[in-house]
Formats: structure tokens, sequence, C-alpha cells
């Protein structure tokens, strides 16, 4: 049966053109060849004609020089960053948490979500609009998302500043817990 299967495959994938014959073979099993076997009674196979579609690149906007007409044309009308307090501090004892992304129209083919924190690239990019954070030092930071395609930037977001907050490494409440006493002795048996 596989020998079958492997004969019907490669006859499709032969162009068009080429001419597909069919015999049985000594030991019964049927066989697909672009070449007549000799001696042998074959049958000419017709095959239907082959199935294409044209494939369709997505367009990117080119690039500008003129940050304003960039903008302009920017694929996305919505692109900002969503779950970061306003007002207060971001608690996060261990500098890891999660921001969203809202984007309008949906993310195109070959485009990637980027944070940039602090004016750096930070982690991979991805097609996911929830991003992880981690391990973020305490403190004053800037975070914004970035359209990209390869390693150029297509559309970023605006700049947000938020506070991190985390435990102090000195706080007592990082202090590892007292071990546990020690399991009491078993009390020797008197010697009879």
């Amino acid at each position: 049966m596989r020998p079958l299967l492997a004969c019907l495959l490669l006859a499709l994938a032969l162009p068009v053109s080429a001419q597909i014959y069919k015999y049985i073979d000594a030991n019964g099993n049927t066989v697909f060849t672009n070449q007549p076997p000799d001696g042998t009674p074959a049958e000419s196979v017709n095959l239907p004609p082959t199935n294409t579609v044209d494939m369709q690149t997505p367009s990117i906007p080119a690039e500008t020089s003129d940050n304003s007409s960039a903008q302009s044309a920017a694929p996305y009308s919505l692109l900002s960053l969503t779950g970061i307090p306003d007002d207060e501090a971001m608690r996060a004892n261990n500098g890891t948490f999660v921001v969203g992304v809202s984007i309008q129209p949906r993310l195109q083919p070959g485009h990637r979500l980027r944070l940039i924190l602090d004016g750096e690239p930070y982690g991979q990019a991805s097609n996911v609009p929830s991003l992880q954070l981690t391990n973020v030092d305490r403190g004053e930071h800037s975070l914004a998302v970035a359209v990209v395609a390869g390693e150029r930037i297509i559309q970023q977001s605006a700049t947000e500043t938020f506070t991190v907050q985390r435990v102090s490494v000195n706080s007592p409440a990082r202090q590892p817990a007292s071990p546990p006493p020690p399991p009491p002795r078993p009390t020797p048996k008197p010697a009879n």
C-alpha cells in the first residue's frame, strides 16, 4: 500500500505535460510511472489540471525620513499599552508583570510587537498582545510598544512613565524563614 501511495504522490507532483502510465506488476501491485514498461500492458492515465493560487503579499508602507508623515501613513489607527497604573506605583515584588497592547486593526502578517523599556528594545518580538516584563528594577521607568517588521520599527506607541515598587532586599519580609527545629532524638531503651 505504501509503494502505491508513494507512486501516486510522485505522479501528482509531475508536471501536467508529462505522460503517466499505470500497470500491474508481477506481485499484483498497481504501479504508476512516467515510462511505459517493456512487455507489460499499461494504460495511459489522464490527470486533471493542477490547482494554483496566486499569493498576495501584504503592503508595507515605505520608510520616510519625516516622522510626521510616517505617523500619518501609520498602518494602525490605535496602538497603546494597557495595564499600567496612572497615578500609583506598580507593585511587583519580583519585578515581573504583564502589560497589554491595544491595537486596531489587527496585527498584519509579518508584523510583531516589541516592548521598548527605558529607550531600549526589551524581550523578543511577539504577535501576542499581552507581553511580560521580568525582573524589572524598582524605580521609575518609561515603556512603549513598537510594531516591527524584522528589526525595522513600523510604528511606535506613546511612551508611558510608571514606577515599579518592589520589596527591598534588606526587608524583613525577604529574610528566609527560620529552619524548622531538628526532630527529637529517640530515647535509648534501658538495657536489661
